[in-house]
């Protein structure tokens, strides 16, 4: 199973760049940088500052989207990283989250993830496309996997359907995993297609102090129930009841710029015994030997791969680069 990281665009281009070089050094197979135009730097930049710096790494997003950027301009930059980085490069798409909310848009809705998608493949292959009556196509079209990001039912079964890949938000408790890889490989068996490869997201800390550690993800935790995953939650066991907004944190709980502010105000809704219970199955907080146990079951479940983020927007995961390249990756190479 292929391992990444993820790296939020924080800090200035050459650091970003410097940090995917060193995540190649370390072993990691893959590097994957969000989008988010008011929070980082330009994911498209930052992708190329990093293609050219490294040789091996692949090279995605996780995630941008399809509503601040229109699918031909989408499509012609992803064919501009591509070039730079030959056969490494993989556009990972989603609703649009952070990217919509601070300018006033909404998320994707499924039929506008159908509709432009398939604008931004026929693009990358080649073809022609009507924009309102002007029938345009890319110049030097570069083919580039497309890769769906999903934590509903709909866009699991639609990531089976038409991506070359899906991103599972699920995290990795085994319930909720399990539900999440039936739902796009349905989308895929509908559609007669073969079994589409999955990559989760989780959260990673090593540590031989859960409940220490993590109070740290409460308003992650909280994020999902507030976007009706509560009862998801609850099939592992974690219980926690949010209302729909937590006044003062800017500009969402996932992305909060005071994140010790943001956990303060998820206190009184996320209780310490939740949070370490979110932390034990949903993601992979643990000692060495408990992540590598983790992540066999991940396999298990039929990921081909899961990228690993450290909590936080702003500052770049250089320790947890470095705790999972010393005392993860020895184990896990014994483990295979």
């Amino acid at each position: 199973m292929r391992v990444g990281l993820r790296i939020p665009p924080c800090a200035p281009v050459p650091e970003i760049a410097a940090l995917a070089r060193d995540a190649e050094r370390a072993g990691f197979d893959e590097v994957w940088f969000p989008d988010s135009q008011l929070l980082w730097r330009d994911v498209f930049a930052v992708a190329a500052a990093a293609a050219a710096a490294t040789s091996r790494i692949t090279l995605g997003t996780a995630v941008t989207n399809v509503v601040t950027r229109h699918p031909a301009v989408l499509a012609s930059a992803a064919r501009t990283v591509a070039e730079l980085a030959p056969g490494r490069f993989v556009l990972g798409v989603g609703v649009g989250d952070s990217a919509v909310g601070p300018v006033g848009l909404r998320a994707s809705t499924g039929a506008e993830l159908r509709e432009r998608l398939a604008i931004v493949r026929i693009l990358l292959a080649g073809g022609a496309v009507d924009f309102g009556g002007a029938t345009s196509r890319l110049r030097d079209p570069v083919d580039v996997p497309i890769h769906l990001a999903a934590s509903g039912p709909r866009n699991l079964r639609l990531a089976g359907e038409l991506a070359d890949g899906a991103i599972l938000l699920s995290g990795v408790a085994a319930g909720p995993l399990a539900a999440a890889a039936a739902r796009v490989q349905d989308g895929a068996h509908a559609a007669g297609r073969g079994a589409v490869p999955m990559t989760v997201s989780a959260f990673c800390r090593v540590t031989d102090d859960v409940p220490r550690v993590a109070r740290e993800l409460k308003p992650i935790c909280a994020r999902i129930a507030q976007n009706g995953g509560a009862p998801f939650l609850a099939l592992a066991g974690v219980h926690v009841d949010v209302p729909e907004h937590l006044p003062g944190v800017y500009p969402d709980l996932v992305h909060a710029e005071d994140w010790e502010s943001a956990v303060q105000a998820c206190d009184p809704y996320v209780p310490d015994a939740a949070a370490t219970a979110f932390a034990r199955e949903f993601c992979l907080y643990g000692t060495p030997a408990e992540i590598v146990d983790r992540l066999t079951s991940v396999r298990a479940a039929g990921a081909d791969a899961v990228f690993l983020q450290h909590v936080g927007s702003y500052d770049l995961p250089r320790a947890l680069l470095t705790e999972v390249s010393d005392s993860v990756f020895p184990l896990l190479r014994v483990s295979r």
